[in-house]
């Protein structure tokens, strides 16, 4: 259940970065869910090596390289999906910033049984 909700969330934050950012572009509400899901999975599969090969950057860089790493991941969604578009690295930054602050806003977390 939580997964769907998450799922639902990150499909909202990307048509709220559609709307808002000119250069990203989501087709429909199937292509938002798709991306949405596909996103999920390569930020479970991918994201992870990729923070490991490029540890020593974001060491140098005070941890600001992962920003970078999070839009690539968005950008890589999009690459893979028809229907989703992002016109280059500004966007799909500023893409990735949407979805960061829609997430933190609609922050669900499962709930804990009292003790």
């Amino acid at each position: 259940m939580y997964f769907l909700l998450r799922l639902v969330v990150s499909a909202f934050s990307l048509g709220l970065a559609s709307r808002l950012i000119p250069g990203f572009y989501v087709a429909d509400w199937t292509t938002m869910f798709l991306a949405a899901f596909l996103l999920s999975i390569v930020n479970a599969v991918l994201k992870p090596v990729l923070v490991f090969l490029t540890f020593p950057i974001t060491i140098l860089t005070l941890g600001l390289f992962l920003m970078v790493l999070n839009a690539a991941m968005l950008g890589f969604v999009a690459w893979l999906l028809p229907g989703f578009a992002i016109a280059g690295f500004i966007p799909a930054f500023l893409g990735w910033l949407v979805m960061w602050v829609a997430g933190a806003v609609l922050n669900i977390r499962p709930s804990r049984p009292d003790p």
